[in-house]
């Protein structure tokens, strides 16, 4: 069964008195700017719309111009981004920023390969801004129209392998309205959201079920096809608060490393140190065995040319990384030898942690460090 084309009016009409109705109110939607599109686009990857709200409102109050953002510092871009993840977004959009004022003046591209060119902005965001701020024809393919086109057209494959990438993107292209490109892609993208949800979607209550092959076939539960999840690999890492005279070390992650850009505390993986570990693990307070603690030490060295001493074990912080489970050991010890600051390295004491872009886990530890000298 294939999708009709002869129902394409029909659908763009109920598809925009539906949107008429249940559009959320969110504040990218208030907006034909350029700018603030862009930035509420690229947060919401990999981001649910909830979480994303209280961090764009912050972020366009600090940088509410794409000149304010291009003059920024890096460290101060990344400390409105922190707790959003995926780091490599908010280094990219502060180059694209720098890049839009240095060459265009400051005045958005509008068209999609212009956009293309720039560093972060892929085909779905180019598309999302040609067509949101722009009104101009643009297809879009993002998590929700993704899911919402497999279904329409009953498309059989994996929805993200190149063939079915390549018939979306060919759908997308056909079906976007020319005369209002914009109020149509959001509404495929709310509908995805709201109605055809990846599990028990709401088909009695989507207004273009009608042209829908899945729900024709009743196969809604198995569309789309989805590639098999990676396994899940399980990681131990280490995260050494280094200090010296009331003063924590602080690294810059350089670029290659994860979290690059972000400052932590001496943090690393080290197959020997794991070994090392307890068996039972270990608990707040505990004296770190000795082997292990050597060991550590000798790890910070070669990364920050300075050992540690009288290590004390604080917590466990356990997160996920794409297909990575990290189980993070973190401690405090006393540095054993003095250790100039340069560039990647600061001393920094605890009342300063506030003023350094921290990933998630390095921020719950530099608050656990707080806490322990109030």
């Amino acid at each position: 069964m294939a999708f009709d084309f002869a129902n394409l009016t029909k659908l763009r009409q109920r598809l925009n008195a539906w949107y008429q109705q249940h559009a959320r109110d969110l504040p990218w939607r208030r907006t034909g700017d350029p700018y603030r599109i862009w930035i509420s686009e690229i947060m919401l990857q990999q981001t649910t719309v909830t979480a994303v709200v209280p961090f764009f409102d912050r972020f366009i109050t600090r940088f509410p111009s794409v000149a304010e953002l291009a003059a920024a510092e890096q460290d101060e871009v990344l400390r409105y981004w922190e707790g959003l993840g995926y780091y490599s977004r908010a280094r990219n959009i502060h180059k694209t920023a720098q890049i839009i004022t240095s060459q265009y003046q400051g005045v958005f591209p509008q068209t999609v390969d212009e956009l293309l060119e720039l560093p972060g902005i892929g085909r779905y965001t180019a598309g999302a801004i040609v067509s949101f701020a722009f009104n101009r024809p643009a297809a879009i393919v993002e998590a929700n129209t993704l899911r919402l086109y497999a279904r329409l057209i009953g498309l059989t494959e994996n929805a993200r392998s190149t063939g079915g990438q390549r018939e979306l993107w060919a759908f997308a292209e056909q079906v976007v309205n020319p005369k209002s490109p914009g109020a149509f892609n959001q509404a495929l993208m709310e509908l995805g959201a709201l109605v055809c949800t990846p599990t028990e979607p709401k088909c009695a209550d989507c207004p273009v079920q009608f042209a829908c092959c899945a729900s024709h076939l009743g196969k809604q539960a198995e569309i789309p096809v989805q590639a098999a999840r990676a396994e899940v690999t399980q990681v131990v890492a280490f995260s050494v608060a280094l200090e010296q005279d009331g003063k924590y070390l602080l690294r810059k992650n350089p670029e290659g490393e994860r979290w690059a850009g972000l400052w932590d505390f001496v943090r690393f993986e080290d197959d020997a140190a794991a070994a090392l570990l307890p068996k039972r693990g270990l608990h707040a307070e505990d004296s770190v065995p000795a082997k292990l603690a050597s060991r550590l030490s000798s790890v910070a060295r070669e990364r920050v040319s300075v050992g540690g001493n009288d290590f004390r074990f604080v917590t466990q912080l356990t997160h996920s990384v794409t297909r990575y489970r990290i189980r993070l050991q973190c401690l405090v010890a006393t540095a054993s030898t003095a250790c100039q600051e340069t560039e990647s390295l600061r001393w920094v004491s605890p009342a300063e942690f506030e003023s350094f872009p921290l990933s998630v886990t390095g921020r719950k530890f530099a608050k656990l460090i707080e806490r322990r000298l109030q």
